[in-house]
């Protein structure tokens, strides 16, 4: 068969692995009133209609910020925020009450659209909407009575899941109700982080102003671990007090039990879509695993590594390494570490004149296997190596080639070792080679 080179091809293969891990799966995706004004919804709503059709049950929670202070000006209502919090007042209220309705009657009216040669035609979606946050008030802190100003006191998951498993998308505005019928002025966030617990939601999703979260020089934040938020926030002085609630919204959420919050830049056309369903992502994953905290090995962690690794020679799957060897080689390795102890590793060994590298000695604690470990450190080697222009990755393997054939790895001949490579191959152990392209 003639081998196939069509980008479309390449990449809806690349696509159904995530299509099959999505589905039945419940999002919480949040987006500002911005999303409103610039513009961009219009393209987030195709991407929402393509989320539901795949399976996934989807949770909307809007915000209406600018919208707010668009009719509190007009009405030339002053507005005050202490610590970032806005004080809701009787006559901010009905204010507050008119511009989340209009933005919720927006967002409908944009699910609804139906239009011939558009991606929304012949898509018809159900959105529903109800009374499913329960608040109380803020309060009075440090002598300011906050008034109208709510937080969620719980959630009636049992009602947002009746919609969700009759194909319905739930629409949320930040408001909330009390039992003694008073009304509540929420935070998006608030709202968000809460359903997602409520629900056991399997991914929070933060649409937020651009250019997401990015380091001092402009470069893109692609992971980040929940307890790494704080200091985040303290060395980002240029963050606004908006961005800072949301992101201690998501490193709350995955304390909690959310395994997974995302962070995209709202104004990116398709990034939903990219972080979702591709290998790298368009945004910031925050995650509550510290396996995802991958670093180079040090020379402390050499014991570990030798521990990890034990079982398995024995088992004749990797080559034996003395402790001195592995001392040696210590800074081609990569581990995980969990609680002071090393719960994977990997070495990865660059050859750049062809523009391979090799992953060796894959290892996961027992203890730790059958998660998804292994693949997501795979994942993380792979990015390691496009970083460092290689186009190609290979393994040489004895007993675990279905694993790796499972994960794009294709046989190859011997003769596509890298030169320095082949001077070194053990010709007893008969291992395989694979090699995927990046």
């Amino acid at each position: 068969m003639r081998a196939v080179t069509d980008p479309v091809v390449h990449w809806l293969r690349q696509f159904t692995p995530y299509v099959h891990q999505h589905r039945g799966a419940t999002f919480v995706i949040t987006c500002g009133g911005e999303t409103l004004n610039d513009g961009s919804f219009t393209q987030f709503a195709q991407d929402i209609a393509l989320l539901h059709g795949l399976g996934i049950k989807l949770v909307l929670v809007h915000g209406a910020r600018p919208q707010i202070a668009d009719c509190l000006a007009v009405h030339k209502i002053a507005m005050n925020y202490v610590n970032g919090v806005r004080v809701t007042d009787a006559a901010a209220l009905p204010c507050v009450k008119s511009a989340i309705g209009a933005v919720r009657i927006d967002i409908e009216a944009q699910l609804s659209l139906g239009l011939m040669n558009t991606p929304m035609a012949g898509i018809r979606l159900s959105v529903a909407t109800g009374n499913f946050v329960i608040a109380r008030p803020y309060g009075i802190i440090n002598g300011v009575d906050y008034q109208h100003t709510g937080v969620v006191r719980r959630i009636d998951h049992n009602a947002l899941n009746a919609r969700l498993d009759a194909g319905a998308i739930a629409l949320v505005s930040p408001l909330g109700y009390a039992p003694t019928g008073d009304i509540f002025n929420l935070t998006a966030a608030d709202v968000a982080r809460s359903i997602a617990l409520g629900l056991g939601a399997d991914k929070l999703i933060f649409l937020i102003d651009p250019p997401g979260l990015c380091t001092a020089d402009g470069q893109r934040i692609s992971t980040l671990l929940f307890d790494q938020v704080e200091n985040l926030i303290s060395t980002t002085p240029a963050l606004t007090e908006e961005m800072t609630q949301v992101l201690r919204a998501g490193a709350a959420a995955c304390r909690a039990g959310i395994r997974r919050v995302h962070f995209i830049d709202r104004t990116q056309n398709g990034a939903l879509l990219k972080e979702l369903f591709t290998r790298d992502g368009a945004g910031t994953l925050l995650s509550s695993e510290p396996f995802e905290a991958l670093r180079p090995a040090q020379p402390d962690d050499v014991a570990g590594i030798l521990a990890l690794l034990a079982p398995l020679e024995q088992q004749g799957i990797v080559v034996h390494r003395s402790y001195e060897q592995l001392e040696h080689a210590i800074h081609q390795f990569h581990v995980a570490q969990c609680e002071n102890t090393i719960i994977a590793c990997a070495a990865f060994y660059p050859y750049y004149d062809e523009r391979i590298g090799e992953l060796a000695a894959l290892a996961v604690h027992p203890d730790y296997r059958a998660q998804g470990r292994g693949a997501r450190l795979l994942a993380q080697i792979e990015t390691l190596a496009r970083s460092q222009g290689l186009t190609r990755l290979f393994v040489l393997t004895t007993q675990t080639a279905h694993w790796f054939r499972e994960r794009g790895f294709i046989p190859a001949p011997l003769s596509e070792l890298p030169i320095a490579k082949k001077t070194q191959y053990n010709f007893q152990r008969n291992s395989q080679m694979y090699i995927k392209s990046l």
